[in-house]
């Protein structure tokens, strides 16, 4: 675990730190650890958050300093609760090295490409001087994984897309992103599940629901799922719709 860090946030919550750098060794190791915690939750832990390279771990600090969970004949009583939870999560990871996550599910997300739906679909492609279509192709041939939920109700982060089309964000953010609009940042795709400000490259959208508050869990995607994006007609797009509504 020495390439493992923590640090705390605040009176309340410790960040995990298990790398530095985006990759599947390091999201492996995020997984595994969530995985962990969803078995085992440590005493007094409000929720716990794994992101990209990290997972953050909210406590409440009275319940970790309940006496009913200390060991009279330790130095427990000397400890703050920052100091009782990071042991705690020590002996978490210690022994989570060798747990199995939930194989994750593998989704296709239906996209309607290019023109009113994908308004930078021909920005992307003159960055990297090839045709929109070329840029469908490539997006759509690839299977992908979540690394985490998160910025809005489940809005996926999705990585290992090519570099044949990673491009930089909008220099100028938008003020609204439809729903379902499926973007580009870097190396990273996603998909808006609410209409929020962006700064993707918008080269898509999708008919299917991302966030389903009436659902459990309420996000269709969840992190360790692929994605599989496959593109539609519009006529496929307006039947998804309607379906779905």
């Amino acid at each position: 675990m020495s390439d493992i860090y923590m640090e705390p946030l605040g009176e309340q919550a410790i960040i995990i730190r298990f790398g530095t750098v985006i990759d599947q060794n390091t999201h492996e190791k995020v997984r595994k650890f969530a995985a962990w915690m969803d078995r085992f939750p440590i005493p007094g832990m409000v929720e716990y958050i794994p992101a990209y390279t990290t997972v953050t771990v909210f406590y409440d600090p009275l319940a970790v300093m309940d006496g009913k969970r200390l060991d009279p004949h330790t130095q427990d009583q000397m400890l703050s609760p920052y100091e009782r939870v990071k042991r705690m999560l020590h002996e978490a990871l210690e022994q989570s090295s060798d747990i199995r996550p939930a194989a994750g599910n593998i989704v296709e997300i239906p996209v309607l490409y290019g023109g009113e739906m994908g308004p930078d679909l021909a920005e992307v492609a003159a960055y990297h001087q090839i045709s929109e279509e070329e840029v469908i192709r490539i997006h759509s041939q690839g299977e992908y994984q979540v690394f985490m939920i998160g910025f809005a109700p489940g809005f996926p982060y999705i990585g290992g897309m090519s570099e044949k089309i990673a491009t930089p964000r909008k220099k100028s953010p938008r003020l609204r992103i439809p729903s379902g609009s499926v973007g580009i940042a870097g190396t990273q795709t996603g998909i808006y599940p609410l209409e929020t400000p962006g700064g993707w490259q918008i080269i898509g959208r999708s008919p299917v629901s991302l966030f389903r508050p009436n659902h459990n869990p309420p996000s269709l995607l969840q992190a360790g799922d692929y994605v599989r994006f496959i593109p539609i007609s519009r006529e496929a797009y307006e039947a998804y719709k309607e379906e779905e509504s």
